[in-house]
């Protein structure tokens, strides 16, 4: 059941699931959070209570938002862990993999440890050889590219349909329709428009402020990056030492949790064994 969040700026939708410790999940830009519904389902039977938000701008919270940085998504993500009476461990999918980073950064106190996602947590760098070479990163950054630009959900929809490699959820085809759905309502694309523009530089910097474990998971086929492994060691390296951990998922693409939400989870639950209750 859908519950909202009313804070300074709007209102944010999230769900809540299951009884035990606190985990909330954040989906990525132009989704919601409903792709988080497999992985969701494995860690509630796990024991976890699961908080599931859409991200200003997306699924049912509000648009008419000042900004949208990431730094605006950490402070959204620890107002509902104070809602929800945390401290909470934060998953991050992409854009809001830098936003767990700041959150955990911001308030240590109220953040037990973060998965990031396929995350956006560095300043990026356009690779113009791997742009020439590596066919599946030139297409996924030339649609990413046209999406922002042109703000055209259909592009959006092209970008989404290659960035989910090979295994796909039996929801897909209803869940990227709703979202098409979704994003041709007045201000949805310009919102995709504004956090496509926005850099992660203000996630990057606070990377060796971090005081609690960091787990990052990397789609081997994710065409975000020409070289997802080296992304991901990048950012495990601007972390203080020994708090960060990589985990490679062998053929996902950008949406690892929703490809292969077994794995994922699992990765998670151990994740959080080692680091947090062990």
């Amino acid at each position: 059941m859908t519950e909202f969040l009313e804070t300074g700026g709007g209102r944010l939708a999230y769900d809540v699931t299951g009884e035990g410790p606190l985990i909330v999940l954040a989906h990525g830009m132009g989704d919601n959070r409903k792709a988080y519904r497999d992985v969701a389902a494995r860690l509630v039977a796990a024991g976890l209570r699961v908080a599931c938000m859409d991200q200003r701008g997306h699924g049912e919270s509000s648009t008419g938002w000042p900004s949208y940085t990431r730094t605006d998504a950490a402070a959204d993500l620890l107002a509902l862990v104070r809602h929800l009476g945390g401290p909470a461990v934060l998953v991050g999918h992409s854009f809001a993999g830098g936003a767990a980073t700041i959150a955990a950064a911001q308030e240590p106190g109220l953040v037990r440890a973060v998965v990031e996602i396929s995350p956006f947590t560095r300043a990026q760098k356009l690779d113009l050889g791997a742009l020439f070479s590596r066919p599946r990163y030139r297409k996924g950054m030339l649609l990413l590219m046209g999406t922002g630009l042109l703000r055209s959900p259909g592009l959006w929809r092209r970008y989404l349909d290659h960035a989910y490699p090979g295994a796909r959820p039996a929801w897909y085809d209803d869940h990227v329709a709703g979202l098409d759905a979704e994003l041709r309502r007045p201000d949805r694309m310009a919102v995709v428009g504004r956090m496509g523009m926005s850099a992660p530089t203000d996630a990057g910097a606070r990377l060796a402020d971090v005081r609690c474990p960091v787990l990052v998971l990397e789609g081997t086929l994710d065409p975000d990056w020409a070289d997802p492994a080296a992304e991901g060691e990048g950012i495990v390296a601007g972390l203080p030492a020994g708090l960060g951990r990589l985990r490679l998922i062998e053929g996902a693409g950008h949406y690892a949790h929703a490809q292969f939400p077994d794995e994922v989870a699992s990765a998670v639950l151990s994740f959080i064994e080692d680091s947090v209750h062990g």
